[in-house]
This record gives C-alpha cells, structure tokens and sequence, in this order.
C-alpha cells in the first residue's frame, strides 16, 4: 500500500467529525482492507435500550469508506445490505473489519463484519462501491507534479 495514501487516510479519519462524534478509530489499513473500532456507548441505545442498528450500520459504513479508498483512488457507495445478527452489550467495543472481495476497473465489492469481542457476530454486510478513477483530493502530490 503505498504510505501516503494510508498515512492520509489515518489523518483524515482521525479528524472525520462524524466518527468523532461516534468515538470511531481506525486501528489498521492496507489495501481492499480496513479495521475500526467503537464503543457501543449507552447514548447509543434505541427504545429498548440496546445499541441502534443505526450506530453498527455506521461503524460498517467507517470500515467501508476507508478500505474502498485505501488503493488511493476515490470511491463512493452504490449498496450496501446488511444483516444483523445479534445485539451487542452496551459499553462494549466493536471492531468492523472490511475486506475486499472484488475489484474491477469501476466497481468493488467488500464484505464487512462487526464483532464485540474477537468472536461475537454482531452484524455482516455485503457492499458494492463505484470507482471513479480520481486521486484521493487529500493525498498530498510529490513536489513537481500537478
């Protein structure tokens, strides 16, 4: 993975507002694959005081984002279809895990997996991105090319 690209990608997930606000932290990149976590904090809680499908389709969605980009070319999400499969504790840390299982010169497909702990199921997905071809417009250039 070239070490722009995954040094631009921990700084620019680490000042995401969005998985601040989460408490989301990238933990490993390389390429067509990503690790994040969170803790499934109480303010995260539906009406039945369990973590929101909302907070674990996001924590998905962060893992996502960053292996779809992580071959340093920007990509968006066209689909993703998720299934849960068990509710975590609420306190717990999460981990969702994205790895690539597909790549063409337009599209991607990822499989993504949430656990609590290193072996609790919480949720799967399966996710198609569109690959635009751009550059990541925050990957710094080498001096000299424009």
């Amino acid at each position: 993975m070239d070490k722009k690209v995954k040094e631009a990608l921990f700084n620019r997930t680490s000042a995401e507002p969005f998985a601040q606000k989460m408490g989301m932290e990238l933990i490993d990149v390389s390429e067509g694959y990503a690790k994040v976590e969170m803790e499934a904090d109480p303010s995260m809680s539906n009406i039945f005081d369990m973590i929101h499908g909302g907070a674990i389709f996001s924590l998905m969605d962060e893992a996502f984002e960053v292996a779809s980009n992580s071959h340093g070319s920007t990509s968006f999400a066209l689909n993703m279809s998720v299934t849960y499969v068990a509710p975590p504790s609420v306190g717990a840390k999460l981990t969702a895990e994205a790895r690539e299982i597909n790549l063409t010169r337009k599209t991607a497909n990822y499989e993504i997996k949430v656990f609590e702990g290193k072996n609790k199921l919480i949720a799967f997905s399966n996710a198609l991105v569109y690959r635009k071809g751009d550059p990541l417009p925050f990957v710094e250039k080498p001096l000299g090319v424009d």
